[in-house]
Parts: structure tokens; C-alpha cells; sequence
């Protein structure tokens, strides 16, 4: 019988070594994998897609940005003041302009961008003025008071983010008499830019 030394045995019947596996940065990772809104017979869900981005361009251009595949609000019917690009791949840190996630709607699988406007409507007969403070206390201020819908407005996060502004959806659903809550989602309407 061969006795061998427990330090060789172990040596030889050893695992070989695993190379290490880095993974790509998530450069949205602080934005929810899907958002729900509305109820849940008339439920929308928006899923975030891996491998594409968006950068809102604080302008009114009429070009396409390079090796942009989609162009959304673009032009003077833009009513966010920006214009926004969707690309494949990932993020540089020499992008210009704001950038954030693509989601797509569930379903039929639209590409859509989250602009940071949140839109709100309370009770037939609570006026948006009376729920400023509790607005204010979810993070969020008014952007737009709806003179035709007084008890509705459009809202931001008081930090300007984007990510802020989906994040604490659920800040706003709390406040008492609301309706409805959706964030504001740019879609495409089925013209995409064709790839050079």
C-alpha cells in the first residue's frame, strides 16, 4: 500500500482554477428592472432593456444624432423642451446630455423613455393646489398645474432626476384621494431610423 502526503493529494485532485468573471456594468442599475402603473384590470408594465440607452438633448435638433436608431420628441411639437435619442449598446462617459434606460411596453414590445414627468390625478373634487404640501413631502414638486383638470398636474422630482421621479411612485400612490399615477414614457410610433 502507497501512502501519499495529504499536502500532494490535495494538489493533484484539486479543482483547477476558475478564471475570474467580470460582468459589464449595469449603468442603470438604481432604475427599477419593470414599472407597473395604473389598476389591475387596465395595468401597464414597462420592462428596462439591456443593451440600449437614451440621452435627452436639452435642444429643439432636427438632426439625428449618430448611430442613433430612434428620434422621439424631436422638433417644435416637443413639449419637454428636449429631444431624445435612443442607441444600442452601452453608455460612454463622454456622452452629452441627460441619460437614462429603455423600457419597453409589455406587450407588443415598444421601445419607450422615461422623460422624469410624472403625471397626477386626484378625486373628482380635490384641486392639486390643496395637495401641494403632500406632494412635497413624496419628493415631487408641480411642474404643470392642468387649468382644464384642476384636480391633475404633471410633476418632477424636487432633485431634477429622472430615476427620482420613477423611484418614488409609490410616495405619491400613498397620498390620500389619488387616482391615478403614471410616469410620462415616450414612444416610438412604429418609424425607426434606418442603421448606416
Amino acid at each position: 500500500m502507497f501512502y501519499f502526503p495529504a499536502e500532494y493529494f490535495l494538489q493533484v485532485y484539486s479543482l483547477p482554477l476558475v478564471a475570474e468573471v467580470k460582468f459589464q456594468n449595469d449603468y442603470f442599475s438604481e432604475y427599477p428592472e419593470q414599472i407597473r402603473v395604473g389598476s389591475d384590470s387596465a395595468a401597464v408594465s414597462y420592462t428596462r432593456k439591456s443593451g440600449y440607452y437614451a440621452i435627452h438633448y436639452n435642444n429643439q435638433t432636427k438632426t439625428v444624432a449618430p448611430g442613433a436608431i430612434l428620434q422621439l420628441n424631436g422638433g417644435a411639437m416637443s413639449t419637454t423642451g428636449y429631444t431624445y435619442a435612443v442607441f444600442p449598446g452601452e453608455p460612454n462617459q463622454s456622452e452629452q446630455g441627460k441619460l437614462s434606460p429603455v423600457y419597453t411596453i409589455e406587450p407588443n414590445g415598444s421601445l419607450a423613455v422615461p422623460t422624469g414627468l410624472v403625471f397626477i390625478r386626484f378625486a373628482e373634487g380635490v384641486d392639486v393646489k390643496s395637495q401641494h404640501e403632500a406632494i412635497n413631502r413624496a419628493g415631487y414638486e408641480v411642474v404643470e398645474s392642468l387649468d382644464y383638470a384642476p384636480h391633475a398636474a404633471w410633476l418632477r422630482a424636487q432633485s431634477g432626476n429622472i430615476v427620482d421621479a420613477i423611484a418614488k411612485i409609490s410616495q405619491l400612490e400613498a397620498i390620500p384621494k389619488v387616482e391615478n399615477i403614471e410616469p410620462q414614457m415616450l414612444m416610438e410610433r412604429g418609424l425607426r431610423l434606418e442603421h448606416e
